[in-house]
């Protein structure tokens, strides 16, 4: 399908937002800072673990020795973010968009075991545990009176997230949002699925190499501060980079694999670029989702190569911090916003012997560049495209 005629500058009618705070928690670091050092070094945060004796080990990413709480990873992000940008409680006019593709899955495998042993369920713990109740406990958290959404769709859930923030602001509902997603999918549940799919990798998670062998789960939070430019202005708030535009789409094709055809993939890219005033060729960098499966780093190494015919240098961090499902497009996110930053690219973790001939950053590497893509292609063929620009 022929490119739609796309600007080659950022289209004036859409706000200026900016990103004027972040945080990260995942298995490779405490905070934004320490995931974006060892993300260089090429470390991996994944190791065999074994958090159900029921249960084989697997290679997994974990922040501690036992599956997080949910809620206290949560928190964490969210402080983070509101210190890296300057801001304390209470933010009444700020929205929230957190969301999540698994929620407090851990709580409710829990709760069905007491239910099936004691026949009733505690009283009110399961109210808390709804699949919006992140985002009204971190409005709790702020305490803010304004929008407060909880998007769940599937791996593209950050993304969607910050999509969504973007909206808020451009509509005027508010000129700061904390947008971003939270996983913690570590569960004998979530093992058992992946695991019967076959998508659960054995000995370690190796995007786009010739020899990946599926995915490895991994927990983790990332929460961006998103302001209108000026708003950012009149508190004098350093940016780490803009929003440029987003593309959402759906399959509508299978319940797990995407379409081989990839025009919905392919609709989501060219919505982003568009929306963004991005020419192909304008595009300085990839995060690429990278889940290290079969089909989808197949699906979306020939999206690249189909749409992007400049060896645009391409990466995915997952073999770094492993596959945090609904959190992991908000974590690709931050870590665009750090290579605008700081100029540098980070390494396709894991990859040794490429399987596709696309230009993949192996080690870090200096750089200069004005915007970056993040993809998010999820269960139920959820597609999310982010462009993220240089800060002015």
């Amino acid at each position: 399908m022929a490119l739609l005629a796309l600007r080659t500058t950022p289209n004036s009618s859409l706000q200026d937002i900016v990103i004027t705070g972040v945080g990260l928690v995942s298995a490779l670091g405490a905070d934004a800072d320490a995931n974006w050092t060892q993300l260089l070094t090429g470390r991996s945060a994944i190791a065999l673990r074994q958090p159900f004796l029921d249960l084989p080990p697997c290679p997994l990413a974990m922040v501690g020795k036992r599956p997080i709480h949910l809620s206290n990873l949560t928190r964490q992000a969210v402080r983070q973010a509101l210190s890296d940008a300057g801001l304390s409680y209470p933010l009444r006019d700020c929205g929230v968009v957190i969301g999540s593709s698994r929620g407090h899955q851990a709580i409710w495998e829990t709760l069905a075991q007491t239910l099936n042993q004691k026949g009733r369920l505690p009283a009110n713990d399961w109210l808390e545990t709804l699949p919006h109740m992140l985002a009204i406990q971190t409005a709790r958290q702020i305490g803010s009176q304004s929008n407060v959404l909880a998007p769940m769709a599937a791996c593209a859930t950050g993304l969607w997230a910050i999509a969504q923030g973007t909206q808020l602001i451009q509509a005027g509902q508010c000129q700061r949002v904390l947008a971003g997603a939270v996983e913690a999918p570590i569960t004998p549940l979530a093992l058992a699925g992946f695991e019967r799919m076959g998508a659960l990798a054995r000995t370690g998670c190796y995007p786009f190499d010739l020899s990946r062998e599926g995915l490895a789960l991994g927990e983790g939070a990332a929460v961006l501060v998103m302001e209108s430019a000026e708003l950012a202005a009149q508190r004098a708030a350093a940016s780490y980079g803009r929003i440029l535009g987003f593309g959402l789409t759906a399959d509508g094709y299978h319940v797990s694999a995407p379409d081989p055809t990839r025009q919905s993939g392919g609709a989501a890219i060219r919505q982003c670029l568009e929306r963004s005033g991005l020419c192909p060729d304008a595009v300085d960098f990839i995060h690429a989702h990278g889940t290290s499966t079969v089909l989808n780093d197949l699906n979306e190494a020939q999206l690249i190569q189909q749409l992007f015919p400049t060896p645009i240098p391409v990466s995915s961090t997952k073999g770094a911090t492993g596959h945090t499902l609904g959190a992991s497009g908000a974590i690709g996110a931050v870590f665009c916003l750090l290579a605008l930053k700081h100029q540098v690219l980070p390494p396709c973790v894991g990859l040794g012997a490429p399987a596709f001939d696309l230009n993949f950053v192996k080690t870090a590497q200096a750089w200069q560049g004005e915007s970056a893509l993040c993809f998010s292609f999820g269960f139920g063929g959820q597609n999310a495209v982010l462009a993220l620009g240089k800060a002015k």
